[in-house]
């Protein structure tokens, strides 16, 4: 009885780490990603673990390998969106279902090693909030790999937080910084800006991003290009402060060519073309206003959907374990 009691208390004592993973069309993936985890999280006893599958709206059977999960390990929860609302809204998803006293985002893809996650463990236990991923190496495509280090530099130069390069969604949170991050009102989400912005204690690992060994990327280039609108306009000025400073650029310019233009008339005798003057300013005038206004727009478009207070994402089901199971819509 005094050793099960010890038993029963030491359980007790024991921290839950939540591990969120990220699946849109992951059928042949479900199953390898909760092995490799299994296997991972076996080598450190320390921590009871939870394992939450979110699938964004799969179109193949990603949702019922999720569900055969639930059905073997009390530990698998299953949660289903009712459609695809995106990257950004999954990784929310997982924030929002996470009980432990940490959380790991996992990329449903197997092309994150999973084996790090004992070393964010690790740098957790030595009091750092947050522990983030660095990628040195990315196995995929010398244009893709090339476009990548490209975005997350110059976001880097124009942000108006400090976003680490090459990081990504990989990476261990606290529970005091998931509930910071859960509170922020906004719906227009960026996690990694929203994860630095929130500051906090952090280490960073760097590691090799393998390559994808099945199924195929719903990322594809025009992807990675909302993705990169997304960031820029929620976490940067820049775009405006670059109309500002070519509006007074072009100002500028337009005086000393006005002037110059006036001298020579005055001064050589010089004929004026007043057709050609005319027609060159309004080309010149008019794309600048057109590139202004339709990067305002998008900075309006953003506001727009903040004030329509729309949820990140509907929830259709939710299966906890093989007892329970709800079905609900989440906002």
């Amino acid at each position: 009885m005094i050793q099960q009691a010890a038993l029963s208390k030491t359980r007790y004592k024991k921290k839950l780490i939540s591990i969120g993973i990220l699946c849109f069309n992951e059928e042949p993936n479900v199953k390898p990603a909760y092995e490799e985890l299994i296997e991972v999280t076996r080598k450190n006893n320390n921590y009871i673990y939870e394992f939450i599958f979110v699938d964004n709206g799969s179109t193949d059977n990603t949702r019922e390998e999720i569900r055969n999960l639930t059905k073997k390990d009390k530990r698998v929860k299953g949660v289903f969106l009712s459609r695809n609302f995106g990257n950004e809204a999954s990784i929310q998803a997982t924030l929002d279902y996470s009980k432990g006293d940490a959380y790991v985002c996992y990329e449903g893809d197997l092309q994150d090693p999973a084996h790090l996650i004992l070393d964010f463990i690790r740098e957790w236990e030595k009091g750092f909030d947050v522990v983030v991923g660095i990628r040195t190496k990315i196995a995929d495509s010398f244009f893709m790999t090339r476009v990548r280090k490209l975005y997350y530099r110059i976001f880097r130069r124009i942000s108006n937080i400090e976003v680490p390069v090459d990081a990504g969604s990989f990476a261990l949170l606290d529970k005091k910084v998931m509930n910071t991050i859960n509170i922020l009102p906004e719906k227009h989400r960026f996690n990694r800006g929203l994860r630095a912005w929130v500051g906090f204690k952090t280490a960073y690992i760097e590691y090799h991003r393998r390559k994808r060994l099945r199924g195929k990327s719903s990322f594809n280039f025009l992807g990675y290009i909302h993705h990169a609108e997304k960031s820029f306009y929620g976490f940067s000025y820049f775009p405006l402060d670059i109309i500002v400073y070519t509006g007074l650029f072009v100002v500028t310019l337009s005086f000393l060519f006005l002037t110059v233009y006036l001298l020579a008339f005055l001064l050589l005798g010089q004929k004026i073309s007043v057709s050609a003057l005319i027609l060159s300013a309004v080309i010149l005038f008019g794309g600048i206003q057109l590139l202004a206004l339709s990067i305002i727009g998008k900075y309006i478009q953003v506001i727009v959907e903040e004030t329509k207070a729309r949820p990140v994402y509907v929830t259709e089901e939710v299966i906890e374990n093989i007892y329970k199971k709800r079905v609900l819509a989440k906002i």
